[in-house]
Order: structure tokens, then sequence, then C-alpha cells
């Protein structure tokens, strides 16, 4: 169900939509969640998933790596950052699922795509596969290693839209993170807040300034209002 509209009059025309991929098309921030907290607990750290959800949703490995250290006076040991993305592979090998709804969203949906994710490209090119989603994408995937400054600087999602040709303010962004959010508005980007993902379970739309939905049968809907002027942008 959409949330009320406010702010209405801002016309948008989108000629691309830049998708995150973690938590918007796959649904898994948990099992990321889960498999960063075991082995973080076997070198004597202990996070909850409410910890991870604060203060690493959106962000980059060596983002995550510098907050560890920082927080905690604990430099992560050589080999971490392999051995969690071995791990979480294979996990995503078994467990991993698109968000519902996502697949036959993107089926009809009219427009150019683009991922741009602080995932690594190994990660975000094997989440694709495991989904069966590469063909709606091809080597139209950017990630932070291909820019400066990751999330929520703007450098990842105005990449994007210079590799795909489109101007940043025709270019919708769909993110559910608050650093991805944050990076997007400061793209001049319009943007949307995806709650769908069982990491946001039971926080469904939200009142806040970036209008949200958490069923991707909304998303239509939602794209039309935005290009009309009845949505937040």
């Amino acid at each position: 169900m959409l949330p009320p509209s406010s702010n209405k009059g801002c016309v948008v025309k989108v000629d691309l939509v830049i998708f995150d991929c973690d938590g918007v098309i796959a649904d898994s921030e948990i099992l990321s969640a889960e498999v960063l907290i075991e082995q973080l607990a076997a070198e004597g750290l202990a996070l909850s998933a409410e910890d991870v959800r604060r203060d690493f949703l959106g962000r980059s490995f060596p983002t995550v790596a510098e907050t560890i250290r920082r927080r905690h006076d604990r430099a992560l040991p050589p080999g971490f950052e392999a051995d969690y993305r071995s791990r979480l592979l294979s996990r995503f090998e078994t467990e991993l699922r698109p968000t519902p709804g996502f697949a036959r969203m993107i089926e009809a949906l009219d427009r150019p795509v683009c991922v741009a994710t602080s995932s690594s490209r190994m990660r975000v090119n094997k989440t694709l596969e495991i989904l069966g989603l590469t063909a709606f994408f091809n080597a139209d995937v950017f990630t932070a290693s291909q820019v400066e400054r990751g999330k929520p600087a703007p450098d990842l999602f105005l990449f994007a839209a210079r590799r795909m040709g489109v101007p940043p303010p025709a270019c919708l962004v769909v993110e559910d993170s608050a650093p991805g959010l944050q990076a997007a508005a400061a793209a001049g980007m319009p943007h949307l807040h995806y709650t769908g993902g069982s990491h946001l379970s039971g926080a469904g739309p939200g009142d806040g300034p970036t209008e949200s939905f958490d069923n991707w049968a909304d998303f239509a809907h939602l794209l039309m209002r935005l290009e009309e002027g009845q949505a937040r942008p």
C-alpha cells in the first residue's frame, strides 16, 4: 500500500531506474548480517543484527572494516574479508531469493535500468546469476570500487548516470538504506525508499521526507505518480 503523497507538483521524467542490489533486488541483507555477526563473534566482537542494520547497511566492506576498527580499536585480521565473502556466497547458493515480486515487476518495466551497489563486482554478478536476473542488466552494473567515494557520497550514482548517458534529474534511484538515499539526494536524483526486504520486516512504508513502499506491485503506479508530480521526489 502506498503512503499519502506530499510535496506535489514536482514533475519528473524518468529515463533510467537505478536499483541498489542488496535489500532491493536481492533479499540478502539478513544473510549478510548473519555471516558477518558469526565471523566477528569468532574474533571476540559481539554485534547484534540491529548494530549491523544501523551502522553497516548500504556501506562498502572497507567502510565497515574502518568503522569496526574505530569503534572497537580492533583491525580485522588479514583474510577476514575474503573469508566473509566466501562464506556469504556459499549461503547465497542455497538461500538467496529476490525480494518478493521484483522479477515480475522488472519484466513489465518499460524503462532502461541499471544497478549501482556498494557490493563487490563478484558478489553482485553472482547475486544476479543466482536470481536469474543477469539478462535484465547485462553490463549495466556499477560498484563502489569504480568511484573514489562510496555512499552516502553521490559519486556512484553520478558515475552510473554518466555511463548510461542520462542526466541525473532523469534518474530514479530505488534504495533501502539511509546512506543510499542520502547519496541519491546529493546526486540530485529523485529517489524512493524500498522497505520490503526481510531485514526491514515490519517497517512498512515510512512517513519521512522520501516516498517509501514495501510492495513491488505498487512500483509502476508510484512511478506514474512521480512523473505526474503527485509523489515525493
